[in-house]
């Protein structure tokens, strides 16, 4: 595989070839992610509940970011490496710009990703304007699920889809270079990956996006918690970890995951 850019990953989503992205917390993940063709991936504040144990992903800090991050890199060669922001470090143009510098410059991360619509677009004009690549993300925000009151499907109803809509165009037109929609109805998400020329990549977003995530333990089967609808156990039908990686790419690349099962209308 050759080096992922984000200029490749948007000729991909011109040639309607679907993007492959997981989570990753430490090296050795990384190196079969890697082995498999897996994109991009994705450090994840998703690491508060599944390393840590956390009940959100609320507690997890910068310095734990950019831990992880470091071990991903050691372990990476052409993925592209998104690093996330955590809850509160992007509160002020300010604040996002120090915590980007820490997760790029110290952690080796070649994208950030953060939460949010409307109120964020200074916080992404910013970065982009210093340099730093940015991944939205819209729909469910796990980082506000006390606000949201529980982990629950958005952009169900008129008014919701046409605001994460809008929400999706301005973040583009803010230099946002990647989107992630969670937890959307499969037709909003639809309407928006054929709405933005940056790739949209989806979880519990429907087939239709410009490609997929999930968290790694999720769909090896060994988060102890609940497992989400939109994810899959892909080691159940195979013999090892890294056979599970490959048959996540080539589901996703094949547009066999997600399902209806895993998708919400």
């Amino acid at each position: 595989m050759a080096r992922v850019t984000t200029a490749a990953l948007i000729q991909m989503k011109q040639q309607g070839e679907k993007i492959t992205m997981l989570t990753s917390y430490d090296a050795s993940f990384t190196a079969a992610l890697e082995d498999a063709g897996v994109e991009v991936i994705l450090v994840g504040d998703s690491l508060g509940m599944v390393i840590q144990g956390q009940e959100t992903t609320l507690p997890v800090t910068v310095d734990e970011i950019v831990y992880h991050t470091q071990c991903v890199n050691r372990g990476r060669r052409n993925a592209l490496l998104i690093a996330d922001m955590p809850f509160m470090s992007y509160s002020s143009v300010e604040r996002a710009l120090d915590t980007a510098e820490l997760l790029m410059k110290e952690g080796g991360a070649q994208m950030v990703k953060l939460e949010g619509g409307a109120e964020q677009l200074p916080v992404v004009e910013q970065l982009s304007a210093n340099g730093v690549p940015v991944c939205g993300h819209l729909g469910l925000l796990p980082q506000s699920v006390h606000k949201l009151g529980g982990y629950k499907v958005q952009g169900r109803d008129a008014e919701s889809a046409h605001s994460i809509k809008e929400d999706a165009i301005a973040l583009e037109q803010a230099g946002a270079k990647m989107l992630v929609l969670e937890c959307v109805p499969s037709s909003l998400a639809k309407e928006i990956s054929q709405t933005l020329t940056i790739p949209v990549i989806g979880i519990g977003a429907g087939p239709d996006c410009d490609g997929q995530v999930l968290v790694v333990y999720d769909m090896l089967g060994i988060t102890p918690r609940y497992m989400p609808k939109f994810s899959k156990n892909f080691l159940e039908e195979t013999n090892s970890v890294p056979e599970a990686i490959a048959a996540y790419v080539k589901a996703v690349k094949a547009v066999t995951f997600p399902s209806a099962e895993h998708t919400f209308e």
